[in-house]
């Protein structure tokens, strides 16, 4: 098997980005789509080029021309959904937050058992920028003991699925703090137990849904990681400031790179990173170009079909262990403001 056959379930903006990402990637191809609404389906099949059409989920993770499926449907019923197609034996990228810890779990324990590889769709853990940070900070900075980032985008669009708190019942926090966390789990990796978790949320007043919010959290290891996100801020924020015992790298693209994260189209910018230490003031700062061809979507979408190819127990598992950690961190966040019960 040369190349790992996708079909996405969900018709909306996110699915056509991963679609588009699928079409671009040499070891996988795009088979199948499915959407409640038939003709949606098809909208998203004239336009990525989909040979199958499916207008209930149920028939496509039965379809034997399928290897793997990509789930973007809303947050409220997706584990039903990542839970079916593991037992039909597909391979699962999924969506993300999740509902809770607790469901993440339950489904990368479906997927160790079935011999299947699981992974949230969280794009810029791919983008080779990510490694070379992690290289660099290992090298350069001592131990990292704080993170802080802030994610907004000005987004108040009060029609979109991220208002409606029953189909997205943590709103902002699962959309945008869950970067922050992710940052957390790739560049920090903290070894201790949180202690102590707080933080504020901001609500809007007529759909009554978590548009931003701000926490901080501390680890027994004395680590800590302060973070802000939102939809009500009138500015793209995309801030991630990595600080260890010996140096600074900061990058304010941290979640779509200025260059060809789906947002943006600025195929002049070079992406990179830059690493500050001691004095030094902004003309002294060092410039870490990481350019690549592709978006890290695509890289997304073949590290996860090389994943299947390669079916190596280990990775899998440390794969669905980064979703894991960065979901019961949000999870952590939700009690600490009151979203969820303890």
């Amino acid at each position: 098997m040369s190349l790992i056959r996708f079909g996405v379930i969900g018709s909306g903006m996110i699915a056509a980005v991963v679609a588009k990402a699928i079409q671009q990637s040499a070891n996988a191809s795009l088979v199948a789509v499915a959407s409640r609404r038939r003709e949606k389906a098809q909208e998203f099949a004239a336009e990525h080029s989909v040979p199958m059409v499916f207008d209930d989920w149920r028939q496509l993770i039965q379809e034997d021309s399928v290897d793997a499926v990509y789930i973007a449907t809303p947050t409220a019923g997706r584990e039903e959904i990542c839970l079916a197609a593991l037992e039909a034996g597909k391979h699962l990228i999924s969506e993300k937050p999740f509902i809770s810890s607790d469901s993440v779990k339950r489904i990368a324990a479906l997927a160790s058992a079935k011999g299947l590889a699981f992974m949230d769709a969280t794009h810029f853990t791919h983008h080779p920028r990510t490694q070379a940070v992690v290289e660099h900070q290992q090298a350069e900075l001592g131990n990292v003991n704080r993170i802080r980032t802030s994610f907004f985008f000005p987004f108040m669009d009060r029609s979109n699925i991220r208002f409606d708190p029953a189909k997205e019942p943590t709103g902002a926090v699962g959309d945008m703090a869950w970067y922050s966390m992710r940052a957390i789990v790739e560049y920090m990796r903290p070894e201790s137990p949180v202690k102590s978790m707080c933080g504020a949320l901001r609500r809007d007043a007529e759909s009554g849904a978590i548009v931003g919010g701000a926490g901080l959290v501390e680890f027994a290891s004395g680590q800590t990681s302060s973070f802000d996100f939102g939809y009500d801020a009138g500015v793209c924020l995309m801030d991630l400031d990595i600080i260890g015992e010996t140096g600074m790298i900061q990058l304010d693209d941290f979640v779509l790179d200025w260059k060809d994260g789906f947002a943006f189209s600025n195929p002049k910018h070079v992406t990179g990173f830059n690493l500050r230490q001691e004095m030094a003031t902004p003309t002294e700062y060092r410039r870490v170009p990481t350019e690549t061809a592709q978006p890290q979507v695509v890289h997304m979408v073949e590290n996860f079909a090389a994943q299947v190819l390669q079916n190596d127990r280990e990775r899998n598992q440390a794969v669905a262990q980064r979703a894991i950690k960065t979901q019961e961190l949000l999870d952590q966040f939700c009690v600490a403001t009151g979203l969820q019960d303890n």
